[in-house]
C-alpha cells in the first residue's frame, strides 16, 4: 500500500519530503501555503523545483495538497465566493507549479442556501475553475465529509451529483477519508459492512474516481456527523476496521495519508501499526 502522512512545509514547501521519508512515508500531504490566510507570497519556481527534486531523492512516490480551510465553494455570500474562487484557482496554479496532480478539497457549506443550491454552486464553482484554470495537469478531489452543520458532501449521492453537474466530468475525483464516511453512516468497521461501502461507492460514484485517501480513526460513533479525527486503533473504526483496507488490493496504488491528532511525532508509529495489518500472501 501507497502509505503516508500529512506533513509540515515549515522552513520551505521542499522540505516536506525530507519529513515524510524520516517518518516513513512512501506519500505525502501538504498544504501548499497557510491554510488560515487568504493572502501569501507566489511560489517561487526554485523552490518548486527543489520540492520536485527532493521526492526523488527521498523515494517520495506521491505528493497530493490539500487546499486553504478559509474556501468554501458553496458559499451563497457573493464576496465569500468570489474569493474562494479564486482562492481555489491559486491552489490549482500552485499544485501545478510543484509537478503534483491531485489537490483535495472539501466541497464547501451551504450556510442556509439549502442543499441543492450549494450542490449546484459547487458544481459552478469548480466549472469557473476549471475554465479559469485552463489546464488538465491539475485534478480537483472532492472530499467526503461527516456532514456537521451545512456541509455538504457526505453522501456519496451529493458527491455524485457534484460531478454529475460538471461540464467536464472526467476532470475530477474524489479522496475518502474514513473518519468522515464513519461519521457520515458508512461503516467501514466490518467486513460486511466494509464491502457493502465500496460496493456502493462504486455503484454511486464509480471506484476509477477514487484516487486519494485519508486513513483516520473516528472519536464519533457510526453516523454521528462528528468530524474528529482520532488515532489509528484508538477511535470507533478501530484496528480491525483499517485491517480490511489494508487488505484491500483495488487501492494498492491510491495514497493513503493520515490527519491524525499525533501529527508528525505519532505517524511512524502509526504507519508501522497500518503496514503490519497487511496479510503475508
Amino acid at each position: 500500500m501507497l502509505l503516508g502522512a500529512h506533513v509540515s512545509i515549515t522552513g520551505g514547501v521542499y522540505r516536506a519530503p525530507e519529513r515524510g521519508r524520516k517518518l516513513t512515508c512512501d506519500c505525502i500531504q501538504i498544504f501548499s501555503k497557510n491554510q488560515m490566510q487568504w493572502k501569501t507570497k507566489p511560489l517561487a519556481d526554485a523552490d518548486a523545483a527543489r520540492f520536485g527534486e527532493e521526492s526523488k531523492k527521498h523515494d517520495i512516490i506521491e505528493s497530493v495538497i490539500h487546499d486553504s480551510y478559509l474556501i468554501n465553494l458553496a458559499s451563497p455570500d457573493d464576496a465569500l465566493l468570489t474569493k474562494s474562487r479564486e482562492a481555489f484557482v491559486d491552489e490549482m496554479r500552485r499544485a501545478k507549479l510543484l509537478g503534483v496532480r491531485y489537490l483535495i478539497f472539501h466541497p464547501g457549506a451551504h450556510v442556509g442556501s439549502g442543499v441543492q443550491a450549494g450542490i449546484r454552486t459547487i458544481a459552478d464553482s469548480m466549472n469557473w475553475a476549471r475554465n479559469e484554470f485552463g489546464s488538465l495537469d491539475v485534478t480537483p478531489l472532492l472530499e467526503i465529509t461527516a456532514g456537521q452543520g451545512s456541509v455538504l458532501g457526505h453522501s456519496f449521492e451529493q458527491l455524485a451529483k457534484m460531478i454529475d453537474l460538471l461540464e467536464d466530468q472526467k476532470g475530477a475525483g474524489v479522496c475518502f477519508d474514513t473518519c468522515h464516511a464513519y461519521a457520515a453512516g458508512y461503516d467501514v468497521r466490518t467486513p460486511k459492512g466494509y464491502e457493502r461501502t465500496f460496493d456502493m461507492f462504486d455503484d454511486v460514484i464509480g471506484l476509477d474516481r477514487l484516487k486519494a485517501m485519508h486513513i483516520n480513526d473516528s472519536k464519533g460513533k457510526l453516523g454521528s456527523r462528528l468530524d474528529r479525527h482520532e488515532q489509528i486503533g484508538k477511535g470507533y473504526i478501530g484496528v480491525d476496521g483499517f485491517r480490511n483496507l489494508m487488505n484491500d488490493e483495488r487501492f494498492r496504488d491510491v495514497p493513503m495519508v493520515l490527519e491524525t491528532p499525533g501529527g508528525e511525532k505519532e505517524y511512524a508509529r502509526e504507519l508501522e501499526l497500518l503496514r503490519s495489518l497487511v496479510r503475508i500472501s
